[in-house]
C-alpha cells in the first residue's frame, strides 16, 4: 500500500507541474484562474495523502483550511471584477 502512495503523490505533483505550465502561458484570465484552483485541490489532495500515510490527523485540518482559503480566492478574484474578460461599461 505504501507504493500506492508514494505513486500517488508522484502523479499529484505531475498534476502541479501542469498547472504551473498553464499558470505561465494560459492566455486568458479564466485559464489562471483555473490553475490557481488546481494548485489548491492538488495541494489538499497532496496533504490528505501525507495524513494518511504518516498518521498524522492534524494534516487534515490543514487541508480543511486550505480547501476554504482557496474558496475564499476565488470569491474575492470574482468579486473584484479581475475574473471578466469583457470590457467595463462605466
Amino acid at each position: 500500500m505504501e507504493l500506492f502512495y508514494q505513486g500517488f503523490v508522484i502523479f499529484l505533483f505531475a498534476n502541479l507541474t501542469a498547472a504551473l505550465w498553464r499558470a505561465a502561458k494560459g492566455p486568458s484570465v479564466a485559464d489562471r484562474l483555473t490553475a490557481a484552483q488546481l494548485f489548491g485541490t492538488t495541494g489538499v489532495a497532496i496533504l490528505l495523502v501525507l495524513a494518511e500515510v504518516l498518521a498524522e490527523p492534524a494534516l487534515r485540518n490543514v487541508a480543511l483550511a486550505f480547501a476554504l482559503l482557496a474558496v475564499m480566492v476565488v470569491v474575492c478574484f470574482l468579486r473584484t471584477g479581475e475574473g471578466s474578460d469583457a470590457p467595463d461599461k462605466a
